[in-house]
């Protein structure tokens, strides 16, 4: 004879079963996909500031979980429809922490800003989107304004055209062709004057998915040997990266951007500053492309300080070593020595 609580506990497990053998499949069908952020060679002056790959097509529900593999900073940011893009050191800001990071594995749906916060392969962290809803949406990095690229979710009964295999290899053909850009590109600028430092090189790259820079993190011909009263001049043959000419102690971030009050400005709008001794604090502010170059309301302060080129005059002898306060981790130093 059949015990009656024994039956009935069969019969409740099975109306209970139904339902969640129904849930299981749908829960499966959320992915996570991997992008890389940026990409660098070796002795590490060589960096493509780029996501690897730069357009992918997902499901709704599904996640993007992005990897910092290089020492340069990066930040993956998706802004709400109609934000002005903010700098790097303030993220989406508004009710976050300082940094404006957002929890790792919020949801992007178009209405309120994600954004990792500045990273590195230092801080060994990734950092994962959720996409709840359909849409195209733009990826950007506050840290390289032409480093973006474009998440397109679907509806989860459409077909994706592309695999995570798929992707993998498109960012390594991506990755080889922007070094080897960038490799080419520093050899364009290794003769040049005696008196001119030229700051970095690099160029723009678009692709359907957004925008791609391949730079190069060095000073080209960093060791000068002039004479005491003689003057040096940096450059930029950059895209779009900034660079600065820094002696003496690094400022702090939130003065990174503006020149030290000892800089000046010549009729030609180059800055300039007299350098005597090895101990002085100079600092160029920041050397990139000048403000009609720009977009964006929130980058007016740094347009307003930007400048293509950085004089020093130096009026006493002395071994004065220099660097880029934003990529001297990456090896972007150098000297100037300065005989009688």
């Amino acid at each position: 004879m059949k015990n009656p609580l024994t039956s009935r506990f069969h019969s409740t497990l099975c109306r209970c079963a139904l339902p969640i053998a129904l849930l299981v499949p749908f829960a499966a069908l959320a992915d996570t996909w991997q992008i890389q952020v940026g990409a660098q060679n070796g002795d590490r002056a060589h960096q493509a500031l780029a996501f690897l790959p730069n357009e992918i097509w997902i499901h709704a529900d599904d996640s993007i979980t992005w990897s910092f593999p290089t020492n340069e900073v990066h930040t993956v940011t998706f802004l709400a429809l109609g934000q002005v893009r903010p700098n790097r050191f303030t993220g989406c800001a508004s009710g976050l922490p300082p940094d404006g990071r957002t929890p790792d594995f919020s949801g992007f749906d178009n209405n309120t800003c994600v954004d990792s916060g500045i990273l590195t392969n230092a801080d060994g962290k990734t950092y994962t989107v959720i996409f709840p809803v359909t849409g195209n949406f733009k990826l950007v990095c506050l840290a390289h304004p032409n480093m973006t690229a474009t998440v397109h979710v679907l509806d989860s009964g459409m077909p994706l055209p592309h695999d995570q295999a798929f992707y993998d290899r498109q960012a390594d053909r991506q990755r080889a062709a922007l070094l080897s850009d960038v490799k080419a590109s520093s050899h364009v600028h290794e003769d040049g004057d005696d008196a001119v430092v030229v700051a970095g090189a690099g160029k723009i790259i678009g692709t359907a998915g957004g925008t791609e820079t391949a730079s190069v993190m060095r000073f080209m011909d960093a060791v000068k040997v002039i004479h005491v009263g003689e003057t040096v001049e940096w450059t930029t043959a950059e895209a779009v990266t900034s660079h600065t000419i820094t002696f003496g102690p690094e400022p702090d971030n939130q003065h990174q951007i503006p020149p030290s009050s000892n800089v000046t400005m010549d009729a030609d709008g180059a800055r300039h500053a007299y350098v005597s001794s090895p101990s002085d604090a100079v600092h160029s502010g920041f050397i990139t492309e000048l403000p009609q170059d720009r977009i964006g309301l929130a980058q007016a302060p740094f347009n307003l300080n930007s400048a293509t080129r950085f004089r020093a005059t130096f009026t006493q002898p002395g071994i004065y070593q220099y660097k880029c306060v934003l990529h001297d981790e990456l090896g972007m130093v150098g000297i100037i020595i300065v005989l009688p």
